[in-house]
């Protein structure tokens, strides 16, 4: 028996046609139903304004504002589109700024560098992100998410036993008033690796000296490595690192550390940002508040997940490091 719609002889032409015009309009009102339905679903909340996201950062020449730069890119590449963004500086009209961040209707404010974390400040308005700043106290941190430049130590330590495994303690030396978060986190990543952190607090230059002096007492170069965390205190760069590159030379000792520079200077190696990966994360962070609510979203200081590495040569043949185990780095000094 045919399925196909027929129609009785007597039945009006008029009522035919009424009744397929009917059911036409019928299939297409689910049509454009369901097509929103699915637009709801796969497109993001915060998409209906392109200028949902905007970026601030430091007014600097280069080469730090090819830095920032790369950033934004990432930035960019994540969520799709360009971005809004502004350099800052301590002349910037606040109120200028709040204008054009209203009138592009930004809901979140990347906020790049010390200086454009402390401009983002003064907005009042609207969620903030945080990333490439050294250190901030975790007292700043506690209403935004604040990404670091300090490496996850979990990053580092791993680097480092790939190429000493052998070692069994790590050495630091830290300012308390700004890393006792980092400290807490490097603590349970030595632990997961079988390591021994080695923790001396210091407040000043003098209880810095005096901490490195205790430690080049006790450390051997076969089981101990020293790492520098960033630190303006405890790793002061005009006193305190010359001091730890010779006398760690002198007595063969690793030192491993979360700043690029150092390596030049005779660090073994450092982990240090990947710039365009660290922007994407930025604006993974800046849309879930988007997408969600900004008073439930992640909050507080993050270490840096994104990394590349730098080896000086120099220093891993002094040590006696397998020249094999270098190859995996993204730069290498002397170059």
């Amino acid at each position: 028996m045919s399925n196909t719609p027929s129609f009785s002889a007597g039945m009006p032409v008029q009522t035919c046609r009424m009744e397929f015009d009917g059911r036409l309009v019928e299939l297409l009102r689910r049509v454009v139903a369901l097509f929103f339905i699915v637009v709801a679903i796969t497109i993001p909340v915060w998409s209906a304004g392109e200028d949902a996201i905007a970026v601030i950062y430091p007014d600097i020449g280069e080469p730090y504002r090819n830095i920032f730069d790369e950033i934004i890119k990432g930035v960019e590449d994540k969520v799709g589109t360009q971005v809004s963004s502004y350099p800052v500086s301590a002349d910037t009209d606040i109120a200028a700024l709040k204008d054009r961040l209203l009138h592009q209707n930004a809901k979140v404010v990347i906020a790049l560098g010390r200086q454009g974390m402390k401009t983002a400040s003064t907005l009042n308005d609207g969620a903030v992100v945080v990333g490439g700043v050294l250190t901030v106290p975790e007292s700043d941190a506690k209403r935004q998410p604040v990404i670091t430049l300090s490496p996850d130590p979990a990053l580092l330590f791993a680097r480092m036993k790939t190429l000493m495994p052998t070692t069994k303690r790590i050495f630091v030396v830290y300012n308390p008033g700004f890393n006792s978060w980092l400290i807490k986190l490097a603590k349970e990543a030595a632990s997961a690796q079988g390591l021994d952190l080695v923790v001396f607090p210091a407040n000043d230059l003098r209880g810095a000296v005096q901490s490195y002096q205790k430690i080049f007492s006790e450390a051997d170069g076969h089981n101990d490595v020293i790492w520098l965390p960033q630190d303006p205190i405890t790793v002061e760069e005009n006193s305190i690192l010359p001091l730890v590159l010779q006398d760690s030379w002198n007595q063969g000792i690793a030192v491993i550390s979360s700043n690029f520079g150092h390596v030049r200077r005779g660090v073994l190696f450092a982990l240090y940002p990947d710039n365009e990966a660290l922007g994407k994360r930025l604006a993974g962070l800046a849309e879930d508040i988007l997408n969600s609510n900004a008073a439930t979203a992640k909050t507080g200081l993050m270490t840096l997940l994104d990394v590349q590495s730098a080896v000086n040569v120099r220093t891993a043949k002094h040590l006696g490091i397998n020249p094999m185990l270098l190859k995996g780095f993204n730069t290498s000094f002397p170059e």
